[in-house]
Protein backbone atom coordinates (compact mmCIF):
# COMPACT_ATOMS: atom_id res chain seq x y z
CA UNK A 1 0.00 0.00 0.00
CA UNK A 2 1.38 3.31 -1.00
CA UNK A 3 2.09 5.37 2.12
CA UNK A 4 0.22 8.81 1.74
CA UNK A 5 -0.04 11.36 4.43
CA UNK A 6 -0.95 14.97 4.70
CA UNK A 7 1.41 17.25 5.90
CA UNK A 8 -0.46 19.31 8.69
CA UNK A 9 0.36 23.06 9.42
CA UNK A 10 3.25 22.31 6.99
CA UNK A 11 4.31 26.24 5.82
CA UNK A 12 3.75 26.94 9.91
CA UNK A 13 6.02 24.48 10.67
CA UNK A 14 8.40 25.13 7.83
CA UNK A 15 8.44 29.07 8.90
CA UNK A 16 8.55 28.37 12.74
CA UNK A 17 12.14 26.16 12.24
CA UNK A 18 13.62 29.58 10.65
CA UNK A 19 15.83 27.03 8.73
CA UNK A 20 19.39 27.47 7.77
CA UNK A 21 20.42 25.89 4.98
CA UNK A 22 24.13 24.51 6.28
CA UNK A 23 22.13 23.41 9.28
CA UNK A 24 21.43 19.90 10.93
CA UNK A 25 17.67 19.11 11.38
CA UNK A 26 15.46 16.10 12.86
CA UNK A 27 12.30 15.17 11.82
CA UNK A 28 11.28 13.31 14.76
CA UNK A 29 7.94 11.92 12.96
CA UNK A 30 8.46 11.11 9.61
CA UNK A 31 5.63 9.81 8.49
CA UNK A 32 5.16 10.13 4.88
CA UNK A 33 8.56 12.86 4.74
CA UNK A 34 6.23 15.89 3.13
CA UNK A 35 7.52 17.85 6.45
CA UNK A 36 10.95 15.93 5.59
CA UNK A 37 11.13 17.01 2.28
CA UNK A 38 10.57 21.01 2.57
CA UNK A 39 13.60 20.92 4.95
CA UNK A 40 15.35 19.19 2.42
CA UNK A 41 14.69 22.05 -0.37
CA UNK A 42 16.23 24.50 2.15
CA UNK A 43 19.09 22.85 2.82
CA UNK A 44 22.55 23.26 0.82
CA UNK A 45 25.18 20.41 0.16
CA UNK A 46 26.58 21.26 3.55
CA UNK A 47 22.80 20.70 5.59
CA UNK A 48 21.51 17.63 7.37
CA UNK A 49 17.90 15.99 7.87
CA UNK A 50 17.73 13.47 10.45
CA UNK A 51 14.44 11.39 9.90
CA UNK A 52 12.72 8.92 12.43
CA UNK A 53 10.37 6.82 12.43
CA UNK A 54 9.64 3.96 14.83
CA UNK A 55 7.30 2.82 12.46
CA UNK A 56 9.58 0.55 9.46
CA UNK A 57 7.25 1.11 6.58
CA UNK A 58 7.21 4.64 7.26
CA UNK A 59 11.14 4.76 6.78
CA UNK A 60 10.75 2.42 3.33
CA UNK A 61 8.04 5.11 1.81
CA UNK A 62 10.40 8.20 2.76
CA UNK A 63 13.83 6.85 1.06
CA UNK A 64 11.79 6.50 -2.08
CA UNK A 65 10.32 9.75 -1.28
CA UNK A 66 13.29 11.35 -0.59
CA UNK A 67 15.41 9.51 -3.22
CA UNK A 68 16.97 12.58 -4.87
CA UNK A 69 18.17 13.44 -1.89
CA UNK A 70 21.73 12.91 -0.63
CA UNK A 71 22.12 14.16 2.52
CA UNK A 72 19.74 12.50 4.82
CA UNK A 73 19.98 9.79 7.40
CA UNK A 74 16.51 7.58 8.01
CA UNK A 75 16.61 6.07 11.26
CA UNK A 76 14.39 3.59 12.20
CA UNK A 77 13.55 4.47 16.05
CA UNK A 78 11.50 6.30 18.47
CA UNK A 79 12.42 10.39 18.90
CA UNK A 80 12.12 9.28 22.21
CA UNK A 81 15.63 7.76 21.82
CA UNK A 82 16.86 11.53 20.39
CA UNK A 83 19.95 11.32 22.51
CA UNK A 84 21.14 7.96 21.73
CA UNK A 85 20.04 8.43 18.09
CA UNK A 86 22.35 11.62 17.82
CA UNK A 87 25.38 10.27 19.95
CA UNK A 88 25.58 7.30 17.51
CA UNK A 89 25.80 9.71 14.34
CA UNK A 90 28.96 12.09 16.95
CA UNK A 91 26.44 14.78 16.74
CA UNK A 92 26.21 17.07 19.54
CA UNK A 93 23.86 19.58 18.51
CA UNK A 94 21.14 20.20 15.95
CA UNK A 95 19.72 23.56 14.76
CA UNK A 96 15.77 22.47 14.44
CA UNK A 97 13.45 19.64 15.81
CA UNK A 98 9.86 18.97 14.22
CA UNK A 99 7.45 16.73 16.08
CA UNK A 100 4.01 15.51 14.50
CA UNK A 101 2.57 13.68 17.16
CA UNK A 102 -0.33 10.89 16.90
CA UNK A 103 -0.92 8.46 14.14
CA UNK A 104 -0.31 9.14 10.19
CA UNK A 105 -3.03 9.09 7.65
CA UNK A 106 -1.61 6.14 6.34
CA UNK A 107 -1.58 3.73 9.69
CA UNK A 108 -5.12 4.63 9.79
CA UNK A 109 -5.89 3.61 6.00
CA UNK A 110 -3.78 0.35 6.64
CA UNK A 111 -6.77 -1.51 7.28
CA UNK A 112 -4.39 -5.03 9.08
CA UNK A 113 -2.79 -2.36 10.98
CA UNK A 114 -6.47 -1.91 13.58
CA UNK A 115 -6.02 1.43 14.25
CA UNK A 116 -9.30 2.56 12.21
CA UNK A 117 -12.68 1.64 13.57
CA UNK A 118 -13.83 1.78 9.90
CA UNK A 119 -12.06 -1.52 9.22
CA UNK A 120 -12.54 -5.04 10.04
CA UNK A 121 -9.02 -6.40 11.22
CA UNK A 122 -7.16 -8.00 14.07
CA UNK A 123 -6.20 -5.84 17.51
CA UNK A 124 -3.31 -4.33 16.77
CA UNK A 125 -1.97 -0.72 16.68
CA UNK A 126 1.12 -1.07 17.31
CA UNK A 127 2.98 2.37 15.77
CA UNK A 128 6.28 -0.33 15.69
CA UNK A 129 5.60 -3.69 14.85
CA UNK A 130 8.37 -5.04 16.33
CA UNK A 131 6.99 -4.34 19.70
CA UNK A 132 4.88 -7.42 20.81
CA UNK A 133 2.15 -5.26 22.97
CA UNK A 134 -0.73 -5.25 21.03
CA UNK A 135 -4.27 -3.80 21.52
CA UNK A 136 -5.54 -6.55 21.78
CA UNK A 137 -3.78 -7.23 25.38
CA UNK A 138 -5.26 -3.98 26.52
CA UNK A 139 -8.78 -5.02 25.44
CA UNK A 140 -8.50 -9.10 26.84
CA UNK A 141 -5.93 -8.38 29.73
CA UNK A 142 -6.50 -5.15 31.37
CA UNK A 143 -8.51 -4.80 34.35
CA UNK A 144 -11.76 -3.21 34.57
CA UNK A 145 -10.10 -0.21 36.41
CA UNK A 146 -7.35 0.36 34.53
CA UNK A 147 -9.40 0.14 30.99
CA UNK A 148 -11.54 2.77 32.95
CA UNK A 149 -9.13 4.86 33.53
CA UNK A 150 -7.32 4.50 29.66
CA UNK A 151 -10.51 5.32 28.00
CA UNK A 152 -11.43 8.00 30.28
CA UNK A 153 -8.18 9.80 30.26
CA UNK A 154 -6.55 9.03 27.04
CA UNK A 155 -9.89 9.12 25.10
CA UNK A 156 -11.64 11.63 27.77
CA UNK A 157 -14.96 9.55 26.76
CA UNK A 158 -17.38 10.16 29.38
CA UNK A 159 -19.07 6.49 28.75
CA UNK A 160 -15.51 4.79 29.94
CA UNK A 161 -16.52 2.96 32.93
CA UNK A 162 -19.78 1.38 30.69
CA UNK A 163 -17.29 0.91 27.79
CA UNK A 164 -14.85 -0.99 30.25
CA UNK A 165 -17.96 -3.17 31.84
CA UNK A 166 -18.96 -4.33 28.22
CA UNK A 167 -15.96 -5.22 27.32
CA UNK A 168 -14.78 -7.70 30.80
CA UNK A 169 -18.21 -9.00 29.78
CA UNK A 170 -17.92 -9.98 26.58
CA UNK A 171 -14.38 -11.27 26.79
CA UNK A 172 -15.58 -13.56 29.41
CA UNK A 173 -17.40 -16.02 27.11
CA UNK A 174 -14.26 -15.56 24.78
CA UNK A 175 -11.80 -13.09 23.80
CA UNK A 176 -11.90 -9.56 21.53
CA UNK A 177 -9.47 -10.11 18.56
CA UNK A 178 -10.95 -7.77 15.90
CA UNK A 179 -11.90 -3.92 15.58
CA UNK A 180 -15.70 -4.67 14.57
CA UNK A 181 -15.80 -6.98 17.90
CA UNK A 182 -14.76 -4.24 20.08
CA UNK A 183 -16.91 -1.55 17.60
CA UNK A 184 -19.71 -3.62 18.50
CA UNK A 185 -19.16 -4.05 22.13
CA UNK A 186 -18.60 0.31 22.20
CA UNK A 187 -22.21 0.94 20.37
CA UNK A 188 -23.82 -1.54 22.96
CA UNK A 189 -22.04 0.13 25.91
CA UNK A 190 -23.61 3.81 24.72
CA UNK A 191 -26.76 4.63 24.89
CA UNK A 192 -28.57 5.37 21.51
CA UNK A 193 -29.52 8.82 22.51
CA UNK A 194 -25.93 9.66 23.07
CA UNK A 195 -24.61 8.12 19.85
CA UNK A 196 -26.92 9.98 17.94
CA UNK A 197 -24.52 13.41 17.48
CA UNK A 198 -20.93 14.08 17.35
CA UNK A 199 -17.89 11.74 16.19
CA UNK A 200 -18.58 7.94 15.48
CA UNK A 201 -18.86 6.32 18.62
CA UNK A 202 -15.57 3.97 18.75
CA UNK A 203 -13.11 7.49 17.89
CA UNK A 204 -12.43 8.04 21.51
CA UNK A 205 -12.24 4.83 22.69
CA UNK A 206 -9.73 3.39 19.58
CA UNK A 207 -7.78 6.91 20.04
CA UNK A 208 -7.35 5.82 23.96
CA UNK A 209 -6.42 2.56 23.44
CA UNK A 210 -3.86 3.28 20.38
CA UNK A 211 -1.81 5.80 22.78
CA UNK A 212 -1.76 3.32 25.17
CA UNK A 213 -0.19 0.51 22.99
CA UNK A 214 2.18 3.08 21.75
CA UNK A 215 3.07 4.58 25.10
CA UNK A 216 2.63 8.54 23.44
CA UNK A 217 1.88 10.17 26.72
CA UNK A 218 4.24 8.01 28.74
CA UNK A 219 7.36 9.03 26.98
CA UNK A 220 6.54 12.48 25.73
CA UNK A 221 7.62 14.81 28.41
CA UNK A 222 10.96 13.43 28.80
CA UNK A 223 11.35 13.56 24.94
CA UNK A 224 10.50 16.91 24.89
CA UNK A 225 12.65 17.93 26.88
CA UNK A 226 15.44 15.44 25.61
CA UNK A 227 15.25 17.64 22.42
CA UNK A 228 15.10 20.90 23.84
CA UNK A 229 18.24 19.99 25.82
CA UNK A 230 19.92 18.90 22.01
CA UNK A 231 19.18 22.19 20.41
CA UNK A 232 22.46 24.26 19.96
CA UNK A 233 21.38 28.53 20.74
CA UNK A 234 18.94 29.89 18.33
CA UNK A 235 17.60 26.57 17.44
CA UNK A 236 13.84 25.82 17.18
CA UNK A 237 11.30 23.08 18.11
CA UNK A 238 7.95 22.56 16.21
CA UNK A 239 5.43 19.70 17.96
CA UNK A 240 2.04 19.19 16.35
CA UNK A 241 -0.41 17.59 18.64
CA UNK A 242 -3.65 16.43 18.27
CA UNK A 243 -4.60 15.52 21.48
CA UNK A 244 -5.81 17.86 24.63
CA UNK A 245 -3.23 15.79 27.23
CA UNK A 246 -0.17 15.96 24.57
CA UNK A 247 -1.02 19.74 24.29
CA UNK A 248 -0.84 19.93 27.65
CA UNK A 249 2.10 18.36 28.39
CA UNK A 250 4.36 20.35 25.63
CA UNK A 251 2.55 23.59 26.98
CA UNK A 252 4.02 22.61 30.77
CA UNK A 253 7.38 21.71 29.30
CA UNK A 254 7.76 24.96 26.80
CA UNK A 255 6.64 27.02 30.38
CA UNK A 256 9.06 25.13 32.61
CA UNK A 257 11.99 25.83 30.51
CA UNK A 258 11.08 28.86 29.66
CA UNK A 259 10.83 30.04 33.41
CA UNK A 260 12.47 27.51 35.50
CA UNK A 261 13.04 29.97 38.67
CA UNK A 262 11.68 28.39 42.12
CA UNK A 263 11.68 31.30 44.34
CA UNK A 264 8.97 32.00 45.88
CA UNK A 265 6.71 35.02 44.26
CA UNK A 266 7.18 37.51 47.58
CA UNK A 267 11.40 37.23 47.16
CA UNK A 268 12.34 40.72 45.88
CA UNK A 269 14.60 39.04 43.97
CA UNK A 270 15.63 35.64 41.85
CA UNK A 271 18.17 33.67 44.26
CA UNK A 272 17.72 30.13 42.72
CA UNK A 273 19.78 31.11 39.97
CA UNK A 274 17.81 29.21 37.41
CA UNK A 275 17.61 30.59 34.09
CA UNK A 276 15.37 30.72 31.26
CA UNK A 277 16.26 28.04 28.47
CA UNK A 278 14.50 28.84 25.95
CA UNK A 279 11.97 31.54 24.64
CA UNK A 280 8.40 29.91 23.49
CA UNK A 281 7.53 31.72 19.99
CA UNK A 282 3.54 30.64 20.40
CA UNK A 283 2.07 31.80 23.54
CA UNK A 284 -1.20 30.35 22.04
CA UNK A 285 -0.77 27.53 19.55
CA UNK A 286 -1.22 28.20 15.89
CA UNK A 287 -4.13 26.35 14.39
CA UNK A 288 -4.72 24.73 10.78
CA UNK A 289 -6.45 27.33 8.52
CA UNK A 290 -9.91 26.84 7.35
CA UNK A 291 -8.73 26.42 4.07
CA UNK A 292 -6.78 23.69 5.24
CA UNK A 293 -9.53 22.28 7.47
CA UNK A 294 -11.19 22.02 3.97
CA UNK A 295 -8.48 19.83 2.22
CA UNK A 296 -7.79 17.72 5.33
CA UNK A 297 -10.36 17.31 8.13
CA UNK A 298 -8.09 15.13 9.85
CA UNK A 299 -6.02 18.42 10.99
CA UNK A 300 -8.94 19.55 12.46
CA UNK A 301 -7.72 18.95 16.09
CA UNK A 302 -4.15 20.30 15.26
CA UNK A 303 -2.39 22.59 17.54
CA UNK A 304 1.22 24.15 16.45
CA UNK A 305 3.73 24.95 19.48
CA UNK A 306 7.25 26.50 18.52
CA UNK A 307 10.42 26.95 20.93
CA UNK A 308 13.73 28.55 20.86
CA UNK A 309 16.83 27.44 22.66
CA UNK A 310 18.42 30.24 24.57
Amino acid sequence: MEFKHKSVLLEECINGLNIKKNGIYVDGTLGGAGHSKEILKLLDGNGLLIGIDQDINAIRASKEKLAEFSNVNFIHDNFCNIKHILNDLNIDKVDGILLDLGVSSHQLDEPLRGFSYMNNAPLDMRMNNENEFTAADVVNRYSKEELERVIREYGEEKWAKRIAEFIVKKRQKKNIETTFELVDIIKAAIPASARREGPHPAKRTFQAIRIEVNKEIEILEKAVNDCIDVLVKDGRICIITFHSLEDRIVKNVFKRRENPCTCPPSFPVCVCNQRPEIKVITKKPILPSQSELTENPRARSAKLRIAEKL
